[in-house]
């Protein structure tokens, strides 16, 4: 089997300063990545390079693609990059709002993301974001509301459909539940995970909560100064953690 992502030695500096480093790791089709740490691990700096909003200074980030194979998506065109983006990827923002058009109705915000791939009929597209609302718990009498009207919880959900209407192999996400209340996050991990397994998606989760790739994540890397400290399968860092970072890191949550 072939990974859908290897990533080789990835490194990223700001000056003087490292935001990741040394950086390499398989991603398999199916299979969810969880990437933890506090701020300023790295964590979001390795999602930026891995996702294309940032250049890293060395590494390779090679991607299967559906019709070339595996190739290092750094040196794809960048109109083969934006397409990869609205294709065979997803990003979904922390702040729903960073994802969303919030002047363009509910359905719209589904349907723009068919129509960037080449859908023209309004009413297979209506039909696709009525679908899509409606797997992630929207009522479809509010297809044709404006994402300010919604609460955060529903914002997050909407972002979520947006992002895989189109179907694809690899979705990034940064801190997906993070500013939601405890239910809200509770009911929008139960949804992701439940997404996740019926397109057989693979995934990239970063994020400072541990419940979440408890409940997400295959395998975990932990992350500290721009480095990994540890990984594996999730529970058995969780549950075993061998680096002193991680052991602190475990040991806080559960004196919480």
């Amino acid at each position: 089997m072939t990974p859908i992502l290897s990533v080789q030695d990835l490194e990223k500096r700001y000056g003087a300063r490292i935001g990741c480093t040394g950086v390499s790791f398989d991603l398999w089709p199916g299979e969810v990545m969880g990437i933890v740490g506090e701020s300023g691990s790295g964590k979001s700096t390795l999602l930026g390079c891995l996702a294309g909003g940032l250049t890293p200074d060395k590494g390779q980030v090679i991607f299967d693609m559906a019709d070339l194979g595996p190739q290092d998506v750094l040196k794809l065109s960048e109109p083969r990059r934006r397409m990869l983006a609205r294709t065979d990827w997803a990003f979904v923002h922390q702040n729903p709002r960073d994802g969303l058009r919030m002047g363009v109705s509910a359905g719209g915000n589904v349907g723009e993301r068919l129509m960037s791939v080449g859908a023209r009929h309004y009413g297979n597209i209506r039909e696709t974001a009525t679908d899509w609302l409606d797997r992630v718990e929207i009522a479809h009498d509010r297809i044709d509301d404006r994402p300010r009207d919604f609460s955060g919880g529903m914002q997050q959900r909407l972002q979520i459909a947006r992002n895989l209407v189109t179907g694809p192999r690899l979705a990034f996400m940064d801190e997906p539940t993070g500013g939601l209340d405890v239910s809200v996050q509770a009911r929008l991990l139960d949804l992701i995970r439940g997404l996740v397994h019926d397109m057989g998606l693979s995934a990239i989760v970063v994020t400072h909560d541990l419940a979440v790739v408890r409940l997400l994540a295959d395998r975990l890397m932990v992350m500290r100064q721009g480095r990994v400290v540890e990984q594996g399968l999730t529970d058995q860092v969780l549950d075993d953690p061998q680096d002193a970072y991680t052991q602190l890191l475990v040991s806080s949550v559960l004196q919480v």
